[in-house]
């Protein structure tokens, strides 16, 4: 999921993204070369296609994004615009001029309305975009929400998003191979301390689900028993600190969990800005062979991967859902059914995976290089 502050910082560094909370995929997430569109009003691109998904007349799909200065929706865009061109769907591109902007994304509804589009795809700024996504339904638009359900879900016909929690686990599993028994030093890099994001509770409570440490609760962080047993070995939690998503959050957060207990060795970092201002932290302080975890899968930090600054990065596919969501349009535009949710789930998970340089058994990783050809970003 895009983490809400994935966001204006995640931007500032160019690469990154949610948080997140990040989505993202996206997730996060978080460059590539910005798309010529424009936020307030959007740009339209139009093709046609000669498969089964492509007969008949164009669809008017509009794809509306938090923000396009995030490489995490910009890869939402690109893959957007490849399935409209297989599809013949004439995409409209709309995005916020910043994280939470409503008003210019409610503009893009009233307009796809009046244009008589068959759907919308959504990153949503805030609540105040449902009255219109509301609607947008009642004309009869088909509304898909990416990488985030709107609040409440239902505002959306349905939601295209990483399953954050099962992100999660796959790290704190990963987290305890390898530690290998060894007592585990935790601290833990949320997105806030004072909201609650669904996101951030998902991809925390999965880490520590993933070690083998129930969170305590299911709507809150930090709710799990200080000390205790991992799957592994004993485990202490050194902190719960708020990162915002972005780099400079990370490495405050990191400087007081090191002041509160300098032992710590495993960093579980909400997206890869907040994993990676841990990483400048630990430098700063000199320690090392600290294992970072991080959500995201962009190509920069597969790279981190490689070079050892993360010892794991949980993938997610931004432009998977985006793309997804266009042919979804399509195919009910033209007479097919609506798209279902997966099984067991409330929404459209479009997976994610753990991507790392060593394997352990009983775990299923893809190295760096297996897993460029999905990453986002550059």
């Amino acid at each position: 999921m895009d983490i809400s502050a994935r966001s204006a910082s995640a931007a500032s560094r160019g690469r990154t993204r949610r948080t997140q909370i990040a989505a993202g995929s996206i997730a996060i997430c978080l460059t590539a070369a910005l798309a010529a569109c424009s936020s307030s009003g959007g740009s339209t691109a139009s093709a046609s296609g000669s498969g089964s998904s492509g007969a008949g007349s164009a669809v008017g799909v509009s794809l509306i994004l938090k923000t396009l200065s995030n490489p995490y929706f910009v890869s939402m865009e690109k893959d957007a615009k490849t399935a409209a061109a297989k599809d013949n769907v004439t995409l409209t591109v709309a995005a916020g001029t910043k994280d939470g902007d409503t008003q210019t994304q409610i503009s893009a509804i009233d307009n796809a309305i009046s244009r008589g589009d068959k759907g919308i795809l959504i990153t949503t700024n805030g609540d105040a975009v449902n009255t219109a996504l509301n609607q947008a339904k009642q004309a009869g638009l088909f509304v898909i929400a990416l990488d985030t359900a709107p609040n409440p879900p239902s505002v959306a016909d349905i939601t295209y998003a990483t399953d954050n929690e099962a992100a999660g686990k796959l790290d704190g599993q990963y987290a305890a191979a390898a530690l290998g028994g060894k007592p585990a030093v935790i601290a833990m890099l949320d997105l806030f301390n004072n909201q609650v994001v669904s996101v951030d509770i998902q991809r925390d409570h999965g880490f520590l689900e993933g070690l083998g440490i129930n969170p305590g609760s299911t709507t809150q962080n930090g709710q799990e028993a200080k000390t205790g047993r991992y799957s592994g070995g004993s485990y202490t939690i050194a902190c719960h600190q708020p990162t915002q998503g972005a780099i400079d959050g990370g490495r405050t957060a990191m400087e007081n969990c090191l002041s509160a207990n300098p032992g710590i060795n495993v960093v579980y970092g909400i997206n890869e800005p907040a994993a990676e201002g841990a990483y400048a932290a630990l430098k700063t302080a000199g320690k090392t062979g600290v294992q970072i975890y991080a959500i995201d899968g962009s190509c920069a930090g597969l790279k981190l991967v490689t070079s050892g600054e993360f010892q794991a990065d949980a993938a997610q596919y931004p432009g998977k859902m985006a793309g997804l969501g266009v042919d979804s349009i399509a195919k009910l535009a033209r007479g097919g059914s609506k798209p279902s949710v997966t099984n067991g789930k409330s929404f459209y998970d479009t997976g994610s995976a753990l991507v790392a340089t060593k394997a352990y058994s009983g775990l299923t990783i893809q190295s760096p290089d297996q897993a460029a050809p999905a990453c986002w970003g550059n």
